[in-house]
């Protein structure tokens, strides 16, 4: 792989430490500026607000430009505003610097997903957006740990003057190694980008996104409850097992890019099917604290074995002009999905059969979004064979 594809890794390292290294920092955060934990905690929802509104805004506007200089551009709107949030004088000022930090998220992962496609041969498209999402798996695994400790050590203002530094060296390889002119690239008006986005099997794959990532998040949201509460684990004891379910995303993430580059809707049909069965099963899983762990770590290689896949798709469905503004709108559909299965949680937990049923109703949901799959794959099946017929074949 060439190393230009390595540079969009580093960028997705920093990118992904940065959105949820805040999940270990709340009680610092809340403390130092005068504010609930529960306030504190909309730091997270108002960054994936951000995402969702910068995906498609900072995509349109940037449409004209050549893809390394948005890329290069984005990493450095990020670095200032890791900045900003590390100079935050108050509540309000941080959620703003959050938000501003965001809006290059969308955009840099959209962006990237092409820009990584067209480093690589055909065959090999899916794996190239698997190697660029690597960042995001090590993000988990090493950047958000690195962070929280960094933030106990020596204040949680550090950790984003850390994140900041990642940034800026990030900004610098990707101006140093990704190609000026990548291949394929087109600048196109904003009426072929929306006509891209209005094809039908775009929309069934910016839908499956949302539906398969509403069923993941529905059950991670409420992760730390259902080890303590229905399996019986401490709550010191989670953040060791989360390392599993990272380490499950690595494999996962990897994985389903591999398979994608064989078959690509037999791989994209496979995992998500595979992942409605492995939320299934948790249901009966957490009842046993082995089982629990290793469902854990099936539950991430199930999730992020669709990434690449998702991903593909929309851009291949997209097509040609369509395929910043699609890509980058998936990515937002991610964010949407987090959103969504975090409310159909609460939902269950507070209005529905309760905690120990939230994996089983997860399962419905991914289900429905296989259950588009589908569809999907039969669409493709239908316009094969209507072009043969057309051919005489």
């Amino acid at each position: 792989m060439p190393l230009a594809l390595y540079t969009l890794t580093a960028g997705a390292f920093a990118i992904g430490t940065t959105e949820f290294v805040i999940m270990g920092l709340l009680l610092q955060v809340a403390g130092d500026l005068g504010v609930s934990i529960a306030l504190a905690g909309l730091l997270i929802s108002g960054y994936a607000l951000g995402v969702t509104i910068g995906a498609p805004l900072i995509t349109v506007l940037t449409r004209q430009w050549p893809r390394k200089t948005v890329l290069v551009a984005l990493m450095i709107i990020f670095t200032i505003g890791n900045i900003a949030c590390a100079v935050a004088p108050s509540y309000g000022a941080l959620m703003g610097a959050r938000i501003v930090t965001a809006l290059a998220h969308g955009t840099f992962f959209g962006v990237g997903s092409v820009v990584a496609t067209s480093l690589v041969p055909p065959e090999r498209k899916a794996s190239a957006i698997a190697i660029m999402f690597t960042g995001l798996t090590a993000a988990t695994l090493l950047g958000v740990p690195l962070g929280a400790w960094i933030g106990l050590a020596f204040g949680w203002r550090a950790t984003f003057w850390t994140v900041a530094a990642i940034g800026a060296a990030a900004a610098l390889v990707l101006a140093a190694f990704v190609p000026a002119g990548t291949r394929n690239e087109e600048t196109s008006s904003l009426r072929d980008e929306i006509a891209g986005l209005m094809r039908l099997q775009v929309g069934l794959g910016l839908a499956m996104t949302v539906l398969g990532y509403a069923g993941v998040f529905a059950v991670f949201t409420y992760v730390q409850p259902i080890l303590t509460r229905i399996t019986g684990f401490s709550e010191a004891a989670v953040s060791p097992i989360l390392l599993v379910f990272g380490a499950g995303l690595a494999i996962g993430n990897l994985g389903g890019g591999w398979l994608a580059d064989k078959r690509l809707m037999p791989t994209l049909i496979g995992t998500l099917g595979l992942l409605a069965l492995v939320l299934a099963l948790t249901t009966f899983a957490v009842q046993e604290k082995t089982l629990a762990v290793v469902f854990i770590g099936l539950l991430g290689a199930a999730a992020f074995a669709t990434v690449a896949p998702l991903q593909l798709r929309v851009l291949e469905k997209a097509g040609g002009a369509g395929q910043g503004l699609a890509s980058s709108l998936n990515i937002a559909a991610f964010n949407l999905g987090n959103a969504l299965g975090a409310w159909i949680g609460g939902l269950v937990i507070d209005h529905g059969p309760g905690l120990g049923s939230l994996p089983l109703v997860a399962a419905l949901v991914t289900l429905a979004g296989l259950v588009l799959a589908l569809v999907s794959h039969r669409l493709d099946r239908r316009s094969s064979a209507s072009v043969l017929s057309h051919q005489g074949i």
